[in-house]
């Protein structure tokens, strides 16, 4: 009996809703740009015996006995994540402990700040992230955020902007990265800006961290005193954080971490880590991240063509923004219409927006899962027919039945894991409350 049959057998109703999951990512496109599919190998190593070990402390360094073997994998991780990003360890420290990119952010904020310092990020609103400031975030509220947006006419970082706050706050730690900005982070300036004003520069680059790994975006590395990112966006690992800093900074880092933040880590997820972080060193991941790119401006221009403004013109990465005023639709509704169909989506500010932020005036939209599924330019033309078509039909129950036919069809043609079945959703099945009015 395997793994997934004992479960069915003993849990059944844990079994059906893993079934039920599986079932919607085989039968859902997915744009959530903070997403993506891990592969077999590194799903076999979150599911490994590594789960059962307690490993307070870091290697060679535990409160528990018995860690000769989760010490190597967690060795290798660390060396194997410096290596990905062509780091040296006479001169950086990696960490992977952290559970998730917001106890990564955390522990550096424990690490350089204290309790009211100042602190300069990008506001949410514009594009960042609930940890760089935002008033009900621990960021916010144990410290004294400053928040910096994008330019009003070019939607895009106005370093100008950012020095004046920085010169007028005088923060003890600036913030660069976001979780909803399409354009290139000139990491230089931001290094500029921090050394005037003798400030800390963190990079949160959790949504680019794939694109920075294969040379897609410029590296941090060269400017930041620290980085951290999650590894499950276009990393495509886990779900986890890491921190990479200053060697200077190494001993403090994991302090704020263990025992400052966290406990025993979870071995298991740092040896899937280890497997992404092999898995970004092969050729082929940097196909994969070209793909990922050509696949979000392929989009962009299908966008334009009928009638979307995309919030800064364009994409430099691996997602954007879509305006949707010009079609009279919120971004609530227009997510929920396009779930309803199997395209899965999150409705997002655009900068300055006039809807309140559970309502939102755009949708962001990202291309690593769908990637991952293999989509290429032909198919992302089609999710962008598929989507204004919905969008432009959200009251016609006849017109949505036909394209949740045709993304049905679309997702058999990709499968996201081999050997599964195809789901065929029956039209008939569709009741009155999953039109979206």
């Amino acid at each position: 009996m395997n793994n997934s049959q004992a479960l069915k057998h003993y849990d059944a109703a844990i079994a059906l809703s893993i079934e039920r999951e599986e079932e919607r990512i085989e039968s859902t496109i997915n744009l959530i740009a903070s997403e993506n599919y891990t592969s077999d190998k590194v799903m076999a190593a979150t599911s490994s015996v590594m789960t059962n070990k307690y490993a307070e402390g870091y290697p060679s360094r535990r409160y528990y006995g018995g860690c000769q073997n989760v010490d190597t994998a967690e060795n290798i991780a660390r060396e194997r994540l410096l290596e990905l990003y062509g780091l040296s360890s006479e001169e950086f420290h990696a960490n992977v402990q952290a559970h998730s990119g917001s106890q990564a952010n955390m522990a550096v904020y424990f690490t350089f700040l204290e309790l009211g310092d100042t602190v300069l990020g990008m506001d949410l609103a514009a594009g960042g992230h609930l940890t760089h400031g935002y008033k009900i975030n621990f960021s916010g509220t144990f410290y004294s955020p400053v928040s910096y947006g994008v330019h009003a006419k070019t939607e895009e970082l106005d370093y100008e902007e950012i020095k004046a706050l920085a010169l007028q706050h005088k923060p003890k730690m600036i913030i660069a990265g976001a979780s909803a900005y399409s354009k290139i982070i000139d990491f230089k300036k931001f290094r500029e800006i921090a050394d005037e004003v003798g400030a800390i520069l963190f990079v949160d680059m959790a949504h680019i961290a794939g694109l920075v790994a294969t040379g897609q975006h410029p590296s941090p590395f060269l400017y930041a005193d620290v980085v951290t990112s999650t590894t499950h966006k276009t990393l495509r690992g886990p779900r986890g954080g890491i921190i990479i800093c200053k060697k200077e900074w190494g001993t403090k880092i994991d302090r704020s971490i263990m025992p400052g933040l966290q406990g025993g880590p979870l071995m298991h997820h740092i040896a899937a880590k280890a497997v992404a972080f092999k898995e970004a060193m092969e050729p082929s991941f940097k196909e994969y991240q070209t793909q990922v790119i050509k696949n979000a401006q392929t989009m962009v221009t299908e966008f334009k063509k009928r009638g979307y403004r995309i919030v800064s013109n364009g994409t430099d990465n691996h997602l954007f923004v879509v305006d949707l005023r010009s079609k009279k639709i919120t971004g609530k509704i227009a997510e929920q219409v396009l779930e309803s169909v199997g395209i899965s989506l999150n409705k997002n500010c655009i900068p300055n927006d006039p809807e309140k932020p559970m309502i939102t005036s755009g949708i962001r939209i990202g291309t690593p899962a769908i990637t991952t599924r293999g989509f290429k330019e032909e198919q992302v033309k089609q999710v962008v027919d598929l989507i204004d078509r919905t969008l432009m039909n959200k009251e016609d129950e006849i017109v949505l039945t036909k394209i949740t036919h045709e993304i049905t069809q679309l997702c058999n043609a990709f499968p996201v894991y081999k050997g599964k079945k195809e789901f065929f959703i029956n039209p008939a099945t569709r009741t009155e409350s999953e039109t979206i009015l």
